[in-house]
């Protein structure tokens, strides 16, 4: 899942970006209310973190713009300690929760995890390809009966490639959806990442479900490689 963070203190955005990067989390950072708004119109992201106190745009505006133009994305708001957040305004311009700093990083993580699930009720809550189970809520994979451990990257990115199930995926679109637009690295980490969800997922079942197509990218078996 991709996150937007629109925060201005530059530290505490670097800091919580690298935090849900590695809880598998995409995340996108802007520093500046207008250009944070322009992002989350432009769609694909789940979730937005929200400061209150921006340049350009305070995010009273920002929340109150993405609501009129009639954006559901849950919006978690961030304010100061000294009052200068009213509870109120913030949740009667449409933000589905908040917190007050300084907080835990743990409780942001709890807040995040559960507006995304409030998000997602009533879907599938799971991904079956043969006897490959994704399960997005869970954050939970099986081959047959047996649990498979994942890191939260690998996770992401099969998640990413059971959604596209049957359809190629290529590099750059992995990139996309599992890093970030500012991602600057080699773009054979995504190699790496493949091939530990083989070791994983096929290996010890002698399946092959992940399929190389030259020059193209990476396709997931329907059937998840039976």
């Amino acid at each position: 899942m991709r996150l937007l963070i629109v925060e201005d203190e530059k530290r505490l955005a670097t800091s919580l970006a690298r935090g849900l990067a590695a809880e598998g989390f995409a995340v996108d950072v802007v520093h500046d209310g207008a250009e944070g708004l322009d992002l989350a119109l432009g769609g694909g992201h789940d979730l937005i973190i929200l400061d209150v106190m921006l340049p350009g745009m305070n995010g009273y505006r920002v929340c109150s713009a993405l609501r009129a133009a009639g954006d559901e994305t849950p919006i978690l708001m961030l304010t100061a300690k000294d009052g200068e957040y009213d509870e109120a305004e913030g949740l009667d311009t449409g933000a589905d929760d908040y917190l007050t700093k300084p907080f835990s990083y743990v409780v942001l993580v709890a807040r995040v995890r559960a507006l995304l699930r409030r998000r997602t009720r009533g879907a599938a809550p799971s991904i079956v390809l043969g006897d490959l189970t994704v399960d997005p809520a869970g954050r939970r994979v099986f081959r047959g009966g047996d649990e498979v451990e994942l890191t939260a990257k690998e996770f992401a990115v099969l998640e990413h490639l059971a959604v596209n199930a049957g359809r190629v995926v290529s590099k750059a679109q992995i990139l996309e959806a599992v890093w970030d637009f500012a991602y600057g690295g080699p773009p054979n980490i995504v190699e790496v990442y493949v091939s530990a969800l083989r070791r994983k997922l096929d290996v010890p079942f002698g399946r092959r479900s992940i399929v190389t197509v030259r020059g193209a990218g990476y396709r997931l078996a329907r059937d998840g490689g039976a």
